[in-house]
């Protein structure tokens, strides 16, 4: 389906910036936004616990509920941003994690002692169940506005988003708390993402063709993807076709090899440095932030590199190669991180590993779009579930090792991890399913 000659004829020339890059901003927001979110609690959480009185292993918890409500979304909030559209379940996702976010600051005014510990889990359940459907819907986003080959790019520049959020969190929280304490905060750190949904909700739509700033060369660029029809609404026998889908459950079980390693960089850098390396406390908050930045430039540059890859050497190969290269040398750099004697290099070969690891977050992303096209949402849903799994058990195996001293296990591990996910790339094809829908048709 494309536009009517008529309709086309009445769009505007085309602007300097196209709409679909406005669009995008909005969704590298939301990824930064989301992230900020996630990450107020670690920054507000020493406070939090002499103020509120709870204990490290509460504390604990509150964590475990956001990704277990993070988790448990995946999949069905990308069933959901299919069934009502990227437009309205953004809006109405962005609202409930805002309030969300607001239950935790009032939240002493409800209760102490065990009622407070169990607004406090809900308020973190309900958030990452919230915030579960932001990169699958994203990802419907992106298959409709953006051309194939811009897929990997568009994702990987989203995932700088998120780690750009993560390294904000406490440069704009922890300032704040020193002036006005952790409620208040949060509070201001919270209520501005009511304009971002206001904005969102006014300016987006979830096809090109339903936009009326869009122009007719804007939809020639995007081709048969703008005249796609709106509102796909995927059946339960799609469902389980994709739930039966080889490549996409060998993607799904890569990235849940790889989130070991991303949960064990993002969580865990900060003990290790005090822990371990016997840095001090102020020191390792500084060092710390070396490698979410480095993952930040990893996230934009991957998807970048694969993008270009896929147009010289086709879809099929051109995903595999950044996996295939970048994989064992996080595994190598761990290995590195563990065994150097000077700290200093350890920190720089955990940086450069966290930056190996968000390379690979557009070809990962891009390949089950291509898997699934018109079902994006749905699938890389069950990817994420994967890869929060890989959070959810890897998490507490690495905080028995740790409590144990036992970092060079937890690294070895995570080795390992790395090579078996770089593996399973060599058995995917994206394109398979595409070829097949081509067959069968030929055939029909």
């Amino acid at each position: 389906m494309t536009a009517s000659p008529a309709l086309a004829a009445t769009r505007p020339g085309a602007p300097r910036l196209r709409v679909r890059w406005n669009i995008f901003l909005f969704l590298f927001v939301f990824a930064l936004i989301g992230y900020l979110q996630r990450t107020s609690l670690s920054v507000a959480g020493v406070p939090m616990m002499q103020e509120l009185s709870l204990s490290e292993e509460q504390l604990a918890w509150l964590f475990d509920a956001f990704i277990l409500g993070y988790t448990i979304m995946q999949f069905p909030g990308g069933l959901l941003g299919q069934r009502l559209g990227a437009r309205l379940t953004f809006v109405l996702i962005g609202l409930l994690a805002v309030a969300a976010m607001l239950v935790i600051p009032l939240a002493p005014l409800l209760g102490t002692g065990a009622a407070l510990l169990a607004v406090l889990l809900l308020a973190q359940l309900v958030l990452g169940l919230a915030q579960g459907p932001i990169f699958p819907v994203s990802t419907g986003v992106f298959e409709a506005w953006f051309s194939t080959d811009k897929w990997s790019l568009v994702q990987g520049v989203q995932s700088m988003g998120l780690q750009i959020g993560a390294a904000l969190a406490p440069l704009l929280i922890a300032p704040l708390m020193s002036a006005y304490g952790w409620q208040s905060a949060i509070v201001w750190t919270t209520v501005p993402a009511l304009g971002v949904i206001a904005g969102w909700g006014w300016y987006a739509r979830n096809r090109p063709t339903e936009h009326a700033q869009v122009s007719a060369t804007e939809l020639a660029e995007l081709g048969t993807t703008a005249g796609a029809p709106a509102g796909v609404t995927i059946s339960w026998g799609r469902v389980r076709q994709l739930l039966a889908n080889r490549d996409l459950l060998l993607l799904t079980l890569s990235y849940l090899f790889m989130n070991y390693v991303y949960y064990l960089l993002s969580t865990w850098v900060f003990l290790y440095l005090v822990q371990e390396r016997h840095f001090t406390v102020l020191e390792s908050g500084v060092l710390a932030t070396a490698p979410p930045l480095a993952a930040a430039a990893g996230a934009g540059l991957g998807g970048y590199a694969a993008s270009q890859l896929s147009r010289r050497f086709g879809v099929r190969f051109g995903l595999k190669i950044i996996p295939l290269l970048s994989l064992p040398a996080a595994g190598v750099l761990q290995y590195l991180a563990v065994d150097a004697v000077n700290a200093y290099l350890a920190v720089a070969a955990l940086a450069l590993c966290y930056a190996c690891v968000e390379l690979n977050e557009g070809p990962y992303w891009a390949a089950t779009m291509h898997i699934a096209r018109a079902d994006s949402m749905a699938a890389t849903g069950l990817l994420n579930t994967g890869g929060n799994i890989g959070g959810l058990v890897g998490i507490p195996i690495i905080g028995y090792l740790a409590a144990h001293h036992a970092w060079t296990t937890a690294f070895i591990l995570g080795t390992v991890l790395a090579v078996m996910s770089a593996a399973a790339w060599l058995l995917v094809d994206p394109t398979r399913a595409a070829a097949s829908q081509i067959r069968a048709g030929a055939e029909a």
